[in-house]
Order: structure tokens, then C-alpha cells, then sequence
């Protein structure tokens, strides 16, 4: 076991934390890939033979100082290759570790559902199970050329490595992501567009609070939508400034909505994702003689005093609380 998948236990918008959190990982090694919002990989190869510890001895140590430093619990997964990793992390309970050795590979893959590998989507695993493949025990016993039929060469030559506990991917070192997603799914297909309109408002309101918190600002905002027939339809904008402004973000929301001219259709999630971050205090912001705008501002600061005490539920728009 050489990989730790962590999940440190951070509220929904504290992603601001996540920084300090990485920090205690590179302690023990420079291999850490971040996994926003509240996650990271971590290559603890080098730092077993230099710590003279094994993947779950450094774990409980990792664990100790995020809540000794932090007052912050994690879960984690460890495995031989990250995503053996990430699967046990989904075993994994809050203040624990599970971990999965080399020889234990081929029994906690049997009997799991092909859906229990990162990628496989509904209809790949539709496919499958129309063929019996419904476990991954079943698809490793499988001859390559019968997946690579139903699912494709390369991606049946990939599913079938996978199956086998054949882990390629590798943990690749970076930084917090230049960017952020707020995602709302509908509990059922919504035709609404006053819905549709009042999940982009709760979303740029996510957003804008992250972005604060973080003392970001973005330059871009993509909107993606996703139907009941599983396609999407994704576009994006520039506002007209960097902005980390929840009223600035909502406009250029509800502008990238509009420009869809969605007639009556049945969409199942809206997504928003603000990218290009950069550092709040290098970007411009061009001053307005409209003292709305500086009123609307103003109660932002507020609200958002109020949310880091109270929590992200503290404080929201009307046409949002239910």
C-alpha cells in the first residue's frame, strides 16, 4: 500500500482550508495531487522507506495533526495505485482507514458492481449487465475480445486491466484547482424555467461565497446542462471583469441560460463552473457611481461574516429559502 486517497470532513464551502490541509500531506511527501473541494492523493513510496513506516502507520499520524492543527477529521483509503485508493476511500468511515493490500486485490473486486469503477457511467454498465458482466469478478474472468466488442477496444481493454486490480494511473503532483463547480440534479426531470432559474441563483450564490472565501476571483463562468436523455449542452462567458461578486456572477448565469432559448425542455442538473481563478487582490475592478451596487456589496461582506460563523446556510437570498 504506497497510495493514500484522503477525504478531509470540510463543510460544503470551506474549501479555503484546504491549502493547510495539503501542507500536512507534503510533510511526508512532494507527491500530492489535490482533489478540490475537501480531497488529495498522495505517493507515499519514498516515505515509507524514510519514515521506517508502512501507508496506514503514516495515515493515523496524518489524521492526528489535521485534528490537532485543524480540528478537522479525515477518512482514507490506501491501495496499491490510486484507483485502488479512491475505491476504498468509499469504504472508508470518518476517522478511519481502509486499506487494501496487493494480495487482497482480486477479492475486494470480485463481488463489486461494475459501477464501482470510476468511469464506468449508466450506460456502459447497461451494456454489461445486458451480458451478464454485472460484477467485476465476472468481467476479469471475461475473454478481452467480448468487452472490446460491447464497450470498445481501448475502453474494454482499460476495463478489463482495471477488473484485474491493473492500476496505470499515477499521482500527479498540483496545486488547488483553478477552479470551482456548483452542481444542482433535480430530483426529477424539471421543465420549469423558474426552477432552472432560482438552482442558478443558488449556485452563483455558492460560488460567490467559495470565490470570497478564498480570495479569488474568476475570469470565466461555464454553465452546463444536462437533460433527461443524458446529453448536455455546456457554454461559457467572460463577464466583463474578474469577479467574485454573487450578483455579477448570477447576471452572466442567467444571461448564459437565456442564450440557450430552452423551450419546455426536461432537464435533470445544472452545473456552474467558475475557472480561471486568480488572486482577488491582482484583478481590477471598475468603480460605479451606482450606490445600489455598493449597498449590494456592502451586505455581501456582511452576509458572508455571517456565514463563516453561523455556517454556508446562515444567510441566503429569499426566493432561495424554502
Amino acid at each position: 500500500m504506497t497510495i493514500l486517497c484522503v477525504r478531509f470532513q470540510l463543510p460544503p464551502m470551506y474549501e479555503a482550508a484546504l491549502p493547510g490541509l495539503l501542507g500536512l500531506l507534503e510533510e511526508f511527501t512532494p507527491v500530492v495531487q489535490a482533489l478540490p473541494p475537501d480531497g488529495a492523493l498522495a505517493d507515499l513510496r519514498g516515505a515509507e522507506r524514510y519514515f521506517g513506516r508502512d501507508a496506514v502507520e503514516l495515515a493515523s499520524v496524518l489524521r492526528v495533526r489535521a485534528l490537532a492543527l485543524h480540528g478537522v477529521d479525515c477518512a482514507i483509503g490506501a491501495g496499491p495505485g490510486p484507483l485502488l485508493a479512491r475505491m476504498a476511500l468509499r469504504e472508508a468511515r470518518p476517522g478511519a482507514v481502509r486499506a487494501v493490500t496487493a494480495r487482497e486485490v482480486p477479492e475486494f473486486l470480485a463481488e463489486r458492481p461494475v459501477t464501482a469503477l470510476p468511469g464506468v457511467g449508466r450506460a456502459t454498465a447497461r451494456t454489461l449487465c445486458e451480458y451478464g458482466l454485472d460484477t467485476l469478478g465476472r468481467v476479469a474472468a471475461a475473454p478481452p475480445s467480448t468487452l472490446q466488442r460491447l464497450i470498445g477496444a481501448r475502453a474494454g481493454r482499460e476495463l478489463r486491466e482495471q477488473a484485474n486490480g491493473v492500476d496505470r494511473g499515477r499521482v500527479v503532483p498540483n496545486g488547488v484547482s483553478r477552479s470551482l463547480v456548483a452542481e444542482r440534479p433535480f430530483d426529477r426531470d424539471e421543465l420549469d424555467a423558474g426552477r432552472h432559474r432560482r438552482v442558478l441563483l443558488s449556485a452563483a450564490d455558492e460560488l460567490g461565497a467559495r470565490l470570497r472565501a478564498l480570495d479569488k476571483v474568476c475570469r470565466t463562468l461555464t454553465l452546463t446542462v444536462r437533460y433527461a436523455d443524458r446529453s448536455a449542452t455546456t457554454r461559457s462567458r467572460t463577464p466583463g471583469e474578474p469577479t467574485a461578486h454573487t450578483a455579477a456572477l448570477t447576471r452572466t448565469a442567467y444571461g448564459l441560460y437565456e442564450a440557450l432559448g430552452l423551450q419546455r425542455a426536461r432537464v435533470r442538473a445544472i452545473a456552474l463552473r467558475a475557472e480561471g481563478l486568480t488572486p482577488a487582490e491582482h484583478a481590477a475592478h471598475q468603480l460605479t457611481f451606482d450606490p445600489v451596487d455598493e449597498k449590494v456589496r456592502r451586505i455581501e461582506e456582511v452576509a458572508d461574516r455571517a456565514r463563516a460563523k453561523f455556517g454556508p446556510r446562515a444567510v441566503l437570498a429569499g426566493s432561495l429559502v424554502a
